[in-house]
């Protein structure tokens, strides 16, 4: 048991190591200035396109329900003749993602168990932070102090983590449900 506790631990902390830091790199890439690529920035630019999700939904959302509001450029929402927020790469939420599959893809599950509890698990991450850039324009237009005093990012990552270890023990759960049922022996047809 030591020994898979210890396997399962570098394999989580490896992947999430490589895609954090790769994703921090891949950012550096792809961002003018330093070892820019513009092949990489046009093409290959994951961080850039979540933002750009991040904020035409929220646009959307903050349209449908009264808040006219448009894109200032590739990373501000403002309302119409009025104040806005910036969505830096801090509130992409990419942190919170790649510990999600990281955690995912340290567990034992087949390929396709482990597909669809990642893609549960970064639609639930991602419907969370539209909510919360949506909020955040609505806090801002109607001058709403945030809860507790904290800030943003840290409301984010309280809501954000506490999905992801509820759904880290319903993954538990349904894994545990599985390996009792294929522990038990099968049913055998009686002898005619």
């Amino acid at each position: 048991k030591k020994n898979s506790f210890a396997a399962y631990m570098l394999k989580f902390l490896l992947a999430f190591c490589v895609m954090y830091y790769g994703t921090i790199a891949w950012i550096g890439i792809t961002s003018p200035g330093g070892y820019y690529s513009a092949f990489a920035h046009r093409y290959l630019d994951y961080v850039s396109l979540l933002r750009w999700l991040l904020m035409h939904t929220a646009k959307f959302l903050l349209l449908l329900t009264g808040n006219p509001v448009y894109l200032d450029n590739f990373n501000s929402i403002k309302l119409q003749n009025g104040p806005g927020i910036h969505i830096g790469y801090d509130c992409i939420g990419y942190g919170v993602m790649i510990f999600w599959v990281a955690f995912i893809f340290a567990n034992k599950t087949t390929l396709k168990k482990k597909l669809l509890w990642i893609a549960t698990g970064l639609l639930a991450i991602w419907i969370v932070n539209v909510l919360r850039i949506t909020l955040m324009v609505i806090a801002v237009k109607h001058n709403w102090a945030s809860p507790f005093g904290l800030d943003n990012h840290t409301l984010f990552n309280i809501v954000a983590y506490t999905i992801i270890f509820t759904m880290i023990f319903l993954f538990d759960r349904s894994q545990k449900k599985e390996s009792l049922i294929m522990l038990q022996p099968h049913a055998t047809q009686p002898d005619e």
